[in-house]
């Protein structure tokens, strides 16, 4: 049964601060850390942030950091609740709303053709589920990760309800199947579209009328500079320790930079790659280190959680992701914040964090050679690597701080009705103090 917060989060309080519903494919995950973080910085405003997950934990609560083990323990899993939970939720919206309902079901059915139709009506179960824990918790505002199956349950939520909806797109994934994703009509139906770089709005703005473009805010994430901070000690001798961290995918490149490891051994410069994640090319990868003959210089870490990842930043001294498709990768900015030197690829939003020659090293996405020549750059340049470490450093303080973005993002919530009442005199003030990134247009 779901266990809900303790009394210490409920009360006059979260009427004054405003109370909102978070609604996740996948909470805790692994790979989605800063949803983790997000949640928590709109609590510490003061906001009550209850959250509903479609899945389970990616992970077994031994292999949970402290707080990921806390935030499992209090959040509402809509699978765990199987039969019993969809019955009851569907038995109170037939009593309730059966119009309602009625719609919403209708709505699902015409989301898709053929068996998934069937996807379709699942998902109008899940969102009566959703609705009747939203009505038990007081909620009357649903914000969902990602434009994905979850912000299609969100739709019907709000079909049902008529509780508020707002949606924060990442990109790539997004775009890739843009009617399959059903992105239009998820952009029509928000109330509030939270875009967390300028790629991600101006490609919205591609697909929407430009009635539609003032509800699209662009919003950064950010990293706690105190979770993550320069190594002060003198790099030890030996190998130049390269570290890339991501899900192991053909669209984070991680083929591509064994191949340039392979150039680079070649050329006879010392060095030592770490690979950190999981995923459907691990043994494409293995397999790549075999043939290319890295067995001594490349190895995999597995799966790790945020502890163990800080651990690998802060014996790393430099960072490598040749990603393909990506949004801007908090991993990135992880990785600048810990003083690492880095190597990306200017695709979709990456520019907006990372400047070629003076906060990193850009290499033409794809294009072995050019990742080869930016890694022996760095390998070889001491004076290289400490000068884009410092400028990479700065350049996340300046915009990429975790507490002055969540301050943004929740004054866009203070704007929305459903949300409550007083968020955003306290929060504008401070957003003031902090200059927090929270604007319709480019920065």
């Amino acid at each position: 049964m779901h266990n809900p917060r303790p009394p210490s989060t409920r009360g006059v309080a979260d009427e004054e601060l405003g109370a909102i519903a978070y609604l996740v494919s996948r909470y805790p995950a692994v790979s989605h850390t800063f949803i983790l973080r997000e949640v928590m910085g709109l609590r510490a405003l003061g906001m009550r942030v209850e959250v509903a997950s479609i899945n389970a934990p990616d992970r077994d609560r031994a292999d949970m950091s402290p707080d990921e083990h806390e935030e499992a323990s209090h959040t509402y899993g809509i699978k765990q609740h199987g039969l019993p939970g969809a019955l009851l939720a569907l038995l109170k919206m037939l009593l309730t709303r059966p119009l309602a309902l009625a719609r919403t079901v209708y709505g699902a059915l015409g989301m898709g053709q053929g068996f998934k139709r069937l996807y379709a009506l699942a998902y109008a179960v899940e969102a009566a589920m959703v609705v009747r824990w939203m009505e038990r918790r007081q909620l009357k505002h649903l914000h969902v990760h990602f434009g994905n199956a979850a912000a299609t349950v969100g739709m019907l939520v709000k079909t049902l309800s008529g509780a508020g909806l707002s949606i924060t797109i990442h990109g790539p994934d997004e775009f890739d199947d843009v009617p399959g994703q059903l992105l239009r009509q998820k952009v029509h139906s928000a109330d509030q579209v939270v875009c967390i770089s300028q790629f991600a709005r101006s490609q919205l703005m591609r697909l929407t009328p430009p009635t539609q473009w003032p509800k699209l805010q662009l919003c950064r994430l950010g990293v706690d500079l105190a979770r993550f901070r320069p190594r002060l000690e003198e790099r030890a001798p030996g190998p130049l320790r390269l570290l890339c961290i991501g899900r192991l995918t053909p669209a984070k490149g991680q083929v591509l930079l064994l191949q340039a490891c392979a150039e680079l051994r070649q050329r006879r410069l010392d060095f030592a790659l770490t690979l950190v994640g999981d995923g459907p090319d691990m043994t494409r990868l293995k397999d790549s280190v075999k043939t290319l003959g890295l067995s001594s210089v490349v190895s995999f870490t597995g799966s790790l959680n945020q502890q163990q990842v800080s651990g690998e930043l802060g014996r790393a001294d430099a960072f490598v992701l040749p990603s393909l498709a990506e949004g801007i990768p908090v991993v990135l900015m992880e990785a600048m914040a810990s003083g690492l030197p880095c190597v990306s690829c200017p695709v979709m939003g990456i520019p907006e964090l990372l400047e070629h020659e003076r906060s990193g090293l850009l290499a033409a996405p794809g294009d072995v050679a050019a990742l080869t020549r930016q890694l022996q750059r760095l390998i070889e340049d001491a004076g290289l690597r400490q000068r884009l470490a410092t400028e990479g450093r700065l350049r996340v303080e300046r915009g990429f701080q975790l507490r002055k973005n969540i301050g943004a993002l929740a004054e866009i919530f203070s704007t929305l009705p459903d949300v409550g009442v007083g968020v955003g005199v306290g929060v504008g003030a401070s957003l003031k103090a902090g200059g927090a990134v929270c604007t319709q247009g480019a920065i």
